[in-house]
Order: C-alpha cells, then structure tokens, then sequence
C-alpha cells in the first residue's frame, strides 16, 4: 500500500483545513487508516484513526472536539477535518495504514506498516 498525504499548508489560528491521504495498491480498504502527528523536537502523537468500517475513530485527547477523521471507500481515501486550529497544532502530518483492527493498539505507530510522505501544518497566531 502507498499512500500520498495533501492539503498541509499555513492557517491563522481559529482556521480549518482539511487533509488527504490518498492510498494506492493493496486491499485498503479493509485497513485501518490513521493520522499522526510530529512537532519540531517532539514525539510523534497519535491524531485519529478510522477502523476499516468507520465504526470506531478513536481521537486523540490534544484534538478532541476540534479534529474528525473520515473515510470514503470509493476513492480510498481517509480525511482528517481540522478546526479551531491552534499554534500548537503546527507539526508534520503523517498517515499511515495497518491491516490489524485490535482497538488497544490502534494508537501505537509501531504496528502500523504503511506510512506517507508527511504534510506540513503551519498554524500562526
């Protein structure tokens, strides 16, 4: 599975943006899709993820209320709706894929076998 992230770019805080992960090859949607975060001299946080069926999107605590993942099928493709941006929501976006479904694993990005290149999100204030 590869998979190709867009839609980073530079926002005012209060603003929205919308990121893609667009994944070609392998049977993905039967995957789980996922979207991680790194912020310049920090680790890489768990954002949200999106079961195969959409019926559980687990979120992380730093974007709850503001961040909703989603996924349509049909283009293969997993979005990561952002809102109310904060500055410290500026980090490199990473999605990444994995066939495994187990919900306590879901926000470790070791079990997760497929990455993407990275978008920049760049929120000033």
């Amino acid at each position: 599975v590869q998979l190709q992230a867009s839609g980073g770019g530079l926002v005012q805080a209060g603003g929205s943006l919308r990121l893609s992960c667009q994944a070609s090859g392998g049977s993905f949607r039967r995957y789980t899709g996922a979207w991680f975060r790194q912020a310049p001299g920090k680790e890489r946080e768990f954002v949200a993820a999106v079961r195969y069926n959409g019926a559980s999107t687990p979120i992380g605590d730093s974007v709850l209320g503001r961040f909703t993942i989603s996924r349509d099928t049909t283009k293969n493709t997993v979005y990561l709706q952002m809102n109310s941006l904060k500055p410290e929501d500026t980090a490199v976006y990473y999605c990444a894929a994995r066939s495994g479904q187990i919900l306590s694993t879901i926000r470790d990005d070791a079990y997760y076998a497929y990455w993407g290149q990275g978008t920049l999100v760049t929120v000033s204030s």
